[in-house]
């Protein structure tokens, strides 16, 4: 079972993007206008966890992470917070790599990863 699937319990939608773009009608709903990068859904809508999700669908697109058991993302703001264990430092530092070339993130959190 991938990331988005175990995180989310649904399957991947059809039209997801890791570097999803504001769909050109998509606004916050909060604001009434533009939606901030990290809450950028897969599919360009508004959602409070775009970025958590965009990030476990770049996880999920990479072979050597899409296994991976142990492991949890979530976001706070546009931070991207790994939480879980990962079987080597190696396997953390992809991940890190990962999380932080997805569009809105600014920083990777991972004092919540245990290693081994």
């Amino acid at each position: 079972m991938g990331f988005f699937k175990k995180m989310f319990g649904m399957e991947k939608p059809e039209n997801a993007d890791v570097q999803a773009q504001p769909a050109a009608d998509a606004v916050d709903p909060n604001t009434g206008g533009e939606i901030a990068p990290e809450r950028v859904g897969p599919e360009g809508e508004y959602d409070q966890s775009g970025l958590a999700k965009r990030v476990a669908l770049a996880f999920d697109e990479d072979s050597a992470l899409a296994d991976i058991e142990g492991l949890w993302v979530a976001q706070t703001g546009s931070s991207v917070v790994l939480k879980g264990s990962v079987p080597s430092q190696e396997i953390l530092d992809q991940m890190v790599a990962t999380a932080a070339g997805v569009s809105g993130a600014t920083d990777v959190n991972v004092d919540a990863v245990e290693i081994g």
